[in-house]
């Protein structure tokens, strides 16, 4: 190994306590050398807060002041704990603990439970805590499918960091305005017998690793006194997660102590339906008033134009958490102006999104430094399909591809098998179309008119099996004589379309899976009223916290970021949407402070199937030399009122093979080609694949499926190399 690569691998730990010190900015400085007393941090999205605190542990071990076993850095999740333990290395005190709430507790708990108890064993943890909330359920009388075991299941869970007794489950859902997926009487009969079980069977579950320490450490003074006096000092990442559980855990590893620091940011609380809860940290100057409080507010990761946006959507946010936001100041050079697309329906919304995922990797930002972020998982299925159309790697984060959900699997095979039934099946019976048809398969396996209240499983479920409804809806508009064969032969092209081999590429994600990651290029996407906020978001705080998780979106974007919305759902149905209300007064033209948010040269670009006006840079019209402000002008580089030289004749011969092609592959026409790629087409008349390539809404997948066709088209011949002629 050269000496080069060894210092890439393994970087120079400092040698002095000064030494930890350089290259931080006078706030990370600030925080570094706040040893005494309790200490918060605020730190905003992009400003080092793990850089921070993790070279104050170094300097205060460096200075004799922090004794490096003595020194427990907690945080909430194994990757988190993992890269803060890589960094304490780096710094040369790797003997530091860094670990999750749970993880600590664990250690400790099977450390000091033969002292507590007598002698004994732990008890086991529990392997599958839904197959025992299933058997506790069914003791009761109640069945509860796989999804509605999960929520129940989170609802146990959520009482249970909250320190919540089945007894009092039900009161503490109506103050918390939660909508639990079954009644709550029930959910606090299968708590009580799921806490029942577990207590025969000797057996432990993760919350009650928590549970079991706090009450060892609340009532044996000398464990709790052996536990203290092994940690004196203790630091907490991302408190604003920290659930009325955890803390009180936490205060009772500090005792009567005030050797605390805190590091959180009340903007990204984005999990309170788990029992996270930023008032802690907001209480945090009220229960420690002698606390040193500093501010990290320079990032470094994103532009200033993406944290121009990032600050307008919190100046609009309201709520407790609102009053403690902060205003980030970006330390990177100036770079593109976020980018708002309005497009007409969501299948132009996804291929126009996955043509600018294109077109950012054809100018050299890599596949895997790309995200696209929606609400619900739902979502990514048409975006799967996009990708996959223009031949762009893509890969999920924090949930399955579409059609490898369970629930997708299982309506496949419904539907497959209503349709070897055909008219023997009763449920098809009353069935007039294959929409209803549909409707009343999927009935079978979960799907309802309406949707189920709140979130959680069984939502995410629904979610998938109405996408396949709206699938059929769509399916049958294009193909009207479409029967349940051709729409189970569609589903499986799509999906054999979208199963290639995972690979580094755009990573598709949802809101909540994105938090604590970070790329070059981040596309928001479907951001419209009842969507984001989400439909069951009812109170204030549920839709403040909506608003954050949008601004954790825009924040995990370093240069570029994209934000689109389309008007209905399918080409052609009704423009009854419209754009969030959190986008007000944000993107242009939303309220009067439009120009100044937006900046002086970013704008709408609306999409395909809409009235465009794009305001990124001057497009000529190619006959008057005019600035071009539409899309579809854009498309054909000139304005629509200026003489055009399209051959109307071979215009109309491709509208018919596009038309043929559309009912040969069961797809709308535009999926082919839209009209405004036709009439470029017609007005140049390539003759050769290169030509063919660079006109605008063709593509590489495009010019190898119907490439050869058009350009026989072109040059006066029949699809396949036959003459008009017939010879």
């Amino acid at each position: 190994m050269t000496s080069a690569t060894h210092s890439t691998l393994f970087p120079p730990v400092p040698d002095t306590a000064d030494a930890v010190l350089e290259g931080l900015d006078p706030e990370q400085r600030e925080v570094a050398t706040a040893l005494h007393g309790p200490v918060c941090v605020l730190a905003g999205a992009g400003t080092g807060k793990t850089r921070a605190i993790t070279h104050r542990i170094a300097y205060g071990v460096r200075s004799g002041i922090l004794p490096p076993a003595g020194v427990m850095a907690v945080t909430f999740t194994n990757r988190a704990a993992a890269e803060m333990r890589g960094r304490l290395r780096e710094l040369g005190v790797g003997s530091v603990h860094a670990r999750t709430f749970h993880a600590a507790a664990l250690s400790q708990l099977q450390h000091f439970w033969p002292m507590a108890v007598g002698g004994q064993h732990p008890p086991r943890l529990l392997d599958r805590k839904v197959q025992l909330v299933a058997e506790a359920a069914a003791r009761g009388g109640l069945r509860l499918d796989r999804n509605e075991l999960r929520d129940v299941t989170g609802e146990i869970e959520w009482a249970k960091v909250t320190q919540t007794v089945p007894a009092d489950y039900p009161a503490a859902v109506a103050k918390s305005h939660r909508e639990p997926p079954r009644d709550p009487a029930e959910i606090a009969q299968i708590y009580r017998t799921y806490e029942q079980l577990k207590q025969d069977r000797v057996v432990i579950d993760f919350e009650d690793v928590l549970l079991l320490m706090v009450g060892v450490l609340q009532y044996r003074e000398d464990i709790a006194q052996r536990v203290r006096s092994q940690y004196q000092h203790f630091v907490v990442d991302e408190y604003q997660d920290v659930s009325p559980l955890q803390q009180r855990l936490l205060d009772l590893w500090l005792g009567d102590r005030d050797t605390l620091c805190v590091v959180g940011d009340a903007s990204q609380t984005i999990y309170s339906f788990t029992g996270a809860t930023p008032d802690h940290l907001l209480d945090f100057r009220t229960r420690h008033p002698s606390a040193t409080v500093v501010k990290l507010v320079r990032d470094y990761r994103s532009t200033p134009q993406v944290v121009h946006l990032a600050n307008g959507l919190l100046n609009q946010a309201g709520g407790r958490a609102a009053e403690h936001r902060l205003e980030l100041i970006s330390q990177r050079p100036t770079g593109p102006e976020p980018v708002y697309t309005e497009y007409g329906d969501e299948p132009a919304e996804a291929e126009g999104v996955a043509r600018r995922i294109r077109d950012l990797i054809r100018s050299g930002v890599p596949a895997g430094e790309i995200a696209v972020l929606y609400r619900i998982n739902a979502q990514s299925e048409i975006y799967e399909q996009a990708l996959a159309d223009l031949d762009v790697p893509y890969q999920m984060r924090g949930a399955e591809r579409f059609f490898e959900r369970p629930e997708v699997r299982e309506a496949k095979t419904a539907l497959s098998g209503a349709r070897l039934a055909g008219r023997n099946d009763a449920l098809l019976d009353d069935a007039e179309d294959l929409p209803s048809q549909v409707r009343a398969v999927l009935g079978t396996k979960g799907w309802t008119a309406a949707p189920p209240k709140g979130s959680g499983a069984v939502r995410d479920r629904w979610e998938s099996l109405a996408a396949i409804v709206r699938l059929a809806e769509d399916y049958v508009k294009a193909k009207p004589d479409a029967t349940l064969s051709d729409l189970v032969a569609e589903l499986q092209a799509r999906a054999d379309a979208q199963h290639a081999p995972t690979v580094q590429g755009v990573t598709l994600a949802s809101l909540h899976a994105a938090k604590g990651l970070e790329w070059d290029a981040v596309f928001l996407v479907g951001l419209t009223e009842g969507m984001l906020p989400i439909t069951y978001a009812k109170t204030a705080e549920q839709i403040e916290e909506e608003r954050r998780l949008l601004y954790v979106g825009v924040t995990r974007a370093r240069i570029h970021l994209g934000l689109s919305w389309s008007l209905s759902r399918s080409p052609g149905g009704r423009a009854h949407r419209r754009p969030s209300h959190f986008l007000d007064g944000l993107r242009p033209g939303s309220g009067s402070r439009a120009r100044a948010v937006a900046g002086g040269t970013g704008g709408i670009e609306r999409g395909p199937a809409t009235r465009k006006r794009v305001h990124r840079g001057p497009v000529l019209c190619r006959v008057c030399g005019k600035t071009l402000t539409e899309a579809g002008e854009m498309k054909l580089m000139r304005c629509e009122d200026c003489p055009s030289d399209m051959d109307e004749a071979l215009y109309e011969r491709l509208r018919d093979w596009r038309a043929g092609q559309a009912r040969e592959l069961g797809m709308p026409p535009y999926v082919v080609f839209t009209d405004k790629t036709l009439m470029a087409i017609a007005e140049a008349v390539p003759s050769s694949g290169p030509e063919l390539a660079v006109i605008s809404g063709v593509g590489a997948r495009k010019l190898n499926r119907f490439g050869a066709d058009v350009l026989a088209i072109c040059a006066g011949e029949e699809p396949g190399g036959v003459d008009e002629d017939g010879s």
